[in-house]
């Protein structure tokens, strides 16, 4: 950060520029008296600098502040020169004045402050090179200073042991200011550089000073004493301009003194100029006719020797860099060749300059064909943004839309799919760098994905789209609503289906389904969706008014309503439809639009089948119904209404029941029996459904406990719905059941709908987690019924997933059902999750369950639910004949 007080600088450089063009016009008049007035000046400039760069330093903490305080000291020597210059008369050449030894003087405190500059000693590296260049620029100063002043101590006739001192000084400076600028710390290399042109200066000042007490010419002295006083000024000026570049403040360099980038080239290139400057000066002397001394001679020899063997070590790197370059190289290649990927790199106009890596194999094209062709003009026409999109990716530095995927033609005209697995750009995030791709054949695995899209999204017995394509259709048809388009929504349930199954057999139910899913497609319009969502309902999502959707439900009705013979000998049996009707209206959701439908369809039943009802119809008695279940549901909670029964759960390879669940049953005094799909709602749309749930987890614990006391080793499962998870209370609540029963908490499983996979809140999961830690089991029920996410689930502590009953239901007639089960298993398998099935009613499904490898099941076929004073009976009289004789049936996709 930048120096708290910055205003102190840039009005000392105002006052310096000042003093600078007074000097030099008080100096060039040559009156008398003005070099008092020139060394004052001076010496206020210097006092002034001392005085801001000890203000500098005493803001900085520990030792980030030595070298402005060092360097302060430096400018308060070069002011007390300049001041004892003014009061005592200035010695010849030989013997200098009083003012000679502080100005000397300052040069070493100077080289001292640069030392302080440098990184602590522990971690300062400045090696041979960087020591070499200070060496060479040194004697290229020594060398030049020497050259330009001989001439002048010459003419002067006068030994000059002061003025000799002062290119010494000078040499010293810029070598040293040169190490320093090269071994410095990344974040003080500004610093540093100002440094060392504030000791270019004071070098300048110091020749400067040197010749002026030594020509004898009235002129050229004065010419020399504002060249003098410039330098010196320059040099106090780039003095303060590097304390204002240090970095103050706790931290503003590491602790080990930061990240240091060896510059060897910088500094040759420097001390190259210098012995070259250096060298030239001396020739074109010799040139001139100038004779050459034998100590000149001796230090061009010592400096051709010195800039020599700096050439060499550069000789020496670039070799070294180059034999690097070559292995570095040929790692890369073979980590390249030896992938599966092809690496393409294109320069900024998208043109292909290099493919290295199995091209023909994933490409389809050789490499030479592609070196020089424009990547985008082989992508398919509705990929060629394909660049523009992973040009975006990386305009943040992080490739986050990444893999993505185009279709590449090759050499034979055809088209693969081709992923972008990974990119970078070739330079430093330039408008004109390119790119670097990582490109991957993925035909193979696109093609089997989009085979399996479409068996997610189609039912595998009569080719309709499945419960999950009706539910994006519906989706684009509220989409659609809310602009304006009207839209219905037709559920058709067949009545006297169950028949069929049980007397003719599942063959002729199945063909009957086919036969009904050919009829609805015959009799729906071209932009209709007719799905089936499981068992024998179907669903159509029309593009059309109420008023046609109607029309349209009652010819449906009309032409599945007959009676038929199923097999050439088989029963006469009855077969008709019910249609529920609903509009799609603006702003209403899927799950409320099915709702409304099924209540319709639902009232159709009620009142005899073979029918249509609109929503409007169907709610009227609807709301009367749902109002009184409502309104008699807190009694039934207090009332003694509710109570509980248990569904055994039974492990495959252990052949005994391993736990129950415990369901919830609501008699109501006057309706009779109320199913729970009916009261779960309202209590959770009322705000009961907590209160409900804590009677059921303390009268459901408390009854397990009695059961284990009897010697049973069981697990107790409880259905928790996401509205208690949102309560923050569900801890609580499981907490003070345990502890009130004794139940081991290990023995609690808290079974949550799929539908907590939609809800991407962090407290759900923190909740969900608590329960874990405290030891209970957290099973994911329902799994498949809705919107399951892969990518929640893997977030979720769940330990167990339970399938819901529709995956288990007719798969034992179709193998692809089977094979989405298959891959349910090996899903819980592979995240170390228990897989439990529901459903289970017939031998034919045991079979085929027990052959895909699921190890726990759950069905009418194991136990149907039972009160709690009939479960030890079920559990000690388990028969595991079922499961001991249920036989593995191999799963084959077709």
């Amino acid at each position: 950060m930048p120096d708290p007080r910055p205003r102190a600088v840039p009005a000392t450089l105002g006052l310096l520029v000042v003093l600078a063009a007074g000097a030099t016009a008080v100096s060039l008049t040559g009156a008398p008296g003005a070099a008092g007035l020139v060394h004052g000046a001076l010496a206020l400039a210097a006092g002034a600098a001392a005085a801001v760069l000890a203000g500098s330093a005493g803001r900085r903490p520990g030792r980030s502040g030595r070298p402005w305080r060092v360097l302060a000291g430096a400018a308060g020597l070069l002011a007390l020169g300049q001041l004892l210059t003014v009061a005592s008369p200035s010695g010849g050449p030989a013997t200098g004045g009083a003012g000679d030894l502080p100005t000397l003087l300052a040069g070493p405190v100077a080289v001292a402050a640069a030392v302080c500059l440098l990184p602590p000693r522990a971690q300062r590296r400045l090696g041979s090179r960087v020591l070499l260049d200070g060496v060479v620029v040194t004697a290229s100063v020594v060398l030049l200073g020497g050259v330009l002043l001989a001439d002048v101590v010459r003419a002067a006739g006068t030994p000059g042991t002061v003025a000799g001192g002062h290119p010494l000084v000078g040499a010293l400076l810029c070598g040293v200011g040169l190490v320093t600028v090269t071994a410095v710390s990344e974040q003080r290399r500004r610093a540093a550089g100002w440094l060392l042109t504030a000791f270019g200066a004071m070098a300048a000042g110091a020749l400067g000073n040197a010749a002026l007490r030594s020509v004898p010419d009235a002129g050229q002295a004065r010419l020399w004493g504002v060249l003098t006083v410039l330098a010196w000024l320059g040099a106090l000026g780039a003095a303060l301009c590097a304390a204002a570049a240090d970095p103050t403040g706790a931290g503003a360099v590491a602790p080990d003194g930061g990240r240091r980038r060896a510059l060897p080239l910088r500094g040759g290139v420097l001390a190259h100029v210098a012995a070259t400057a250096a060298l030239v000066s001396l020739s074109a002397g010799v040139v001139a006719g100038r004779p050459l001394t034998v100590a000149e001679a001796g230090g061009a020899a010592v400096l051709l020797l010195l800039t020599s063997a700096r050439t060499l070590c550069w000789a020496l790197d670039a070799a070294r860099l180059t034999r690097r370059l070559e292995r570095t190289e040929g790692w890369f290649r073979a980590l390249v060749h030896s992938g599966d990927a092809v690496t393409v790199v294109l320069d900024g106009t998208g043109t292909i300059t290099s493919a290295t890596g199995p091209v023909q194999a994933q490409l389809g094209r050789a490499e030479a064909d592609l070196r020089g062709r424009a990547l985008a003009d082989l992508l398919h026409p509705e990929d060629h943004d394909l660049l523009a999109r992973v040009a975006a990716a990386l305009r943040d530095g992080t490739p986050d839309g990444l893999p993505d995927t185009g279709r590449l033609r090759t050499e034979d005209g055809t088209w693969r799919d081709v992923e972008v697995s990974g990119a970078a750009r070739t330079g430093d995030r330039r408008a004109g760098d390119g790119l670097v791709l990582h490109l991957r054949d993925v035909t193979e695995r696109r093609a089997t994905h989009r085979e399996l899209e479409r068996m997610a999204y189609t039912d595998s017995l009569t080719g309709l789209p499945n419960r999950a394509r009706f539910m994006a259709a519906l989706e684009a048809a509220l989409d659609r609503a809310g602009r304006g388009r009207s839209a219905c929504v037709l559920l058709v349930d067949l009545d006297g289906f169950k028949a069929v199954n049980d007397v003719a057999g599942h063959d002729a139910g199945d063909r009957l389904l086919c036969e009904v899913a050919d009829a609805l497609r015959a009799e729906a319009r071209a932009g209709d969706l007719v799905a089936r969502l499981g068992g024998d309902e179907f669903a159509l999502v029309v593009d059309a008014g109420p008023e046609d959707a109607l029309v349209l439900a009652e010819r449906l009705v009309a032409r599945l309503d007959h009676t038929r013979r199923h097999g050439e000998a088989g029963p006469l049996l009855h077969v008709s439809a019910s249609v529920g009707v609903t509009e799609v209206l603006p702003g209403a959701d899927v799950s409320a639009t099915v709702r409304e439908a099924d209540l319709a369809l639902r009232t159709v039943k009620a009142q005899g089948r073979n029918g249509v009802r609109a929503s409007g119809e169907a709610l009227v008695e609807e709301v009367a119904r749902r109002s009184r279940l409502a309104r008699d549901l807190p009694g039934a909670l207090t009332g003694g209404q509710l109570r509980l029964v248990y569904q055994p759960v039974a492990g495959t390879a252990q052949q005994r029941v391993l736990g129950v669940e415990a369901l919830v049953r609501w008699d109501h005094p006057e309706l009779g029996p109320v199913s729970p799909e009916e009261f779960i709602g309202l209590a959770e749309e009322d705000g009961l459904i907590v209160p409900l749930q804590r009677w059921v987890l303390q009268t459901a614990t408390a009854e397990h406990a009695r059961l284990l006391a009897g010697g049973r080793d069981l697990k107790l499962g409880v259905n928790i719905s996401v509205r208690h998870l949102q309560a923050r209370c569900l801890v609580e609540d499981v907490t003070r059941a345990l502890q009130r029963s004794g139940l081991p908490a290990h023995l609690l499983m808290i079974e949550v709908t799929e539908s907590v996979l939609m809800d991407d809140d962090e407290r759900l999961l923190a909740e969900l987690a608590e329960l874990s830690a405290l030891g209970c089991i957290v099973s994911l029920d329902d799994f498949g019924k809705g919107y399951s996410s892969l990518a929640y689930l893997a977030r979720l502590p769940v330990q167990v997933l339970k399938m819901d009953r529709g995956f288990v239901s007719g798969i034992d007639t179709d193998p692809r059902g089977a094979a989405l089960v298959g891959s349910v298993v090996d899903l819980g398998r592979t995240l170390g999750m228990d897989v439990v099935a529901e459903g289970v009613e017939t031998p034919e499904q045991l079979a085929v369950l027990t052959g895909l490898g699921c190890a726990f099941l759950q069905g009418w076929l194991i136990g149907r639910p039972v009160p709690a004073a009939e479960l030890p009976a079920l559990v000690d009289g388990f028969d595991p004949a079922p499961l001991a004789g249920a036989v593995p049936v191999p799963v084959t996709v077709p």
